[in-house]
């Protein structure tokens, strides 16, 4: 349980929710999918057990990702799920709302960014406030972008890819596109559709990602097993299928992530852009691990391109660190209008 004055920070993503507490670090990171009983209108299960359901549910039972590239897609639903998440993390019983900051993409439209206020205050936050997803990550990565220098970071998330370049803790230059991780196993699952007329689900296109993906050519060739359905028997079939099908499989998404990249870049001014050149590129978010991709930037740009220590937590570290300095967020960030009172699902 934690005590009054407490502060948590969200990062509300589309394939993933983390949760940061103010002195205790990052406490829970759990998938962003809810099971839900469409008869009785009960949520069975959220998180990792409800992920384990995706695909795999009989007619009544419907496991649902409420968050579509970066942004609400079942307000409800993502209410519920936020409200599973809080209590989880500061206890179902409790006598106060915790100051709360969530993470939103950079491109997202005032609409959608009162959905995520509503929402959070609605599943039982307190003052809530948003954080831009590459500032966080900047944060998170241990950028300063307190000072007038240029730093460019690529949040390639679930849903969003965010590239900004970030001066005087301010985003000067930004773009975010609807290409990351889940537009990966999208092009794996027509690949492999295309190429071995075989049906694969999410689960197993991401496995093929996580193992066997790859955005530019490895030293070796690699090669993993993977089961699916063939869609001129209908039967089950077993195949196996190498590093090299990948490359050719996911070139076209990490081909859009290079372009928004190089957009960016034209955009920046001359001065951050020589900061850039000299400090290198940063690249965060669950996406950034695909083997061989900060290769393929760096060669594409002709800028040096690192990942960050721990890619996959850098957003819901910088949120949390950004904790540290509420009452500045607090003046710079408009909070939602009055909170609409719904009915407690739990």
């Amino acid at each position: 349980m934690l005590g009054l004055g407490a502060e948590i920070g969200i990062d509300l993503g589309t394939a993933s929710v983390l949760v940061y507490i103010k002195g205790k670090g990052i406490v829970l990171q759990e998938p962003s999918v809810v099971a839900i009983d469409r008869n009785t209108d009960k949520v069975l299960a959220v998180g990792s057990e409800a992920r384990r359901m995706l695909g795999r549910t009989p007619g009544n039972i419907v496991a649902i990702r409420p968050l579509k590239d970066g942004v609400i897609s079942d307000y409800e639903v993502t209410e519920r799920m936020l409200r599973y998440f809080i209590n989880k993390t500061c206890g179902k019983r409790r006598f106060f709302r915790p100051k709360t900051i969530v993470c939103v993409p950079s491109g997202v439209t005032e609409v959608e960014k009162r959905a995520v206020l509503e929402a959070t205050v609605d599943a039982g936050g307190g003052k809530t406030f948003l954080i831009e997803e590459p500032i966080a990550a900047a944060i998170g990565a241990e950028l300063d972008i307190t000072k007038p220098d240029g730093n460019m970071i690529i949040d390639i998330g679930g849903g969003t890819t965010d590239i900004a370049v970030i001066s005087l803790g301010g985003i000067v230059v930004s773009k975010s596109i609807k290409v990351a991780g889940d537009k990966f196993d999208e092009s794996i699952i027509k690949y492999m559709r295309k190429a071995h007329n075989l049906l694969i689900g999410e689960r197993t296109a991401e496995e093929l990602k996580i193992n066997i993906g790859t955005a530019s050519p490895r030293g070796k060739s690699i090669k993993m097993d993977c089961r699916g359905r063939d869609l001129i028997t209908g039967l089950p079939k077993n195949i196996t299928v190498t590093s090299d099908e990948m490359l050719d499989a996911l070139k076209e998404p990490v081909n859009a992530v290079c372009d928004a990249v190089h957009a960016v870049l034209e955009k920046t001014p001359p001065e951050l852009a020589s900061d850039i050149s000299s400090r290198g590129i940063v690249m965060t978010g669950g996406g950034a691990l695909l083997h061989g991709l900060n290769k393929l930037v760096e060669k594409r740009m002709g800028i040096p391109t690192y990942i960050a220590e721990d890619a996959v937590s850098c957003v819901a570290k910088g949120t949390g660190l950004s904790l540290e300095h509420f009452d500045v967020i607090e003046q710079t960030t408009a909070q939602p209008g009055r909170r609409t009172s719904k009915k407690n699902k739990y």
